[in-house]
């Protein structure tokens, strides 16, 4: 009985790209493209948080202070409420950059490898 030679499947091509993934996983490139992410992630996010419970703390328990009077009848609570959407924006516009200068050259690098090793 002659054997037929099959033509790989979608599941094997789904186990070569998962083996090159862990190849790259491997690359020091992949190891700095992480590090210059937690880099900028992780300080931005807990300042984000400590000033997001700031404010909720501020609101809850400090009520004279947030009802101080800054300017006719806009207290602190509208402005420290105004100022979260202000540095929402400016995160992300900062994260933009980041991303631009830090990780796109490496990230662009790492993906036309996959692309080059998977063969698309």
């Amino acid at each position: 009985m002659a054997r037929t030679q099959r033509t790989p499947g979608p599941g094997s091509q789904r186990k070569r790209d998962e083996e090159v993934y862990v190849e790259l996983a491997k690359d020091p490139d992949f190891a700095e493209l992480k590090r210059r992410y937690r880099r900028f992630a992780v300080p931005a996010t807990i300042a984000f948080l400590v000033w997001y419970v700031t404010y909720v703390v501020c609101n809850n328990w400090a009520r004279d202070f947030m009802d101080t009077p800054v300017v006719g009848h806009v207290n602190v609570a509208l402005v420290f409420g105004l100022l979260q959407f202000l540095s929402t924006f400016v995160i992300a516009y900062l994260y933009s950059r980041h991303a631009g200068r830090e990780l796109d050259p490496l990230a662009t690098k790492l993906g036309a490898r996959y692309d080059e090793e998977t063969g698309r």
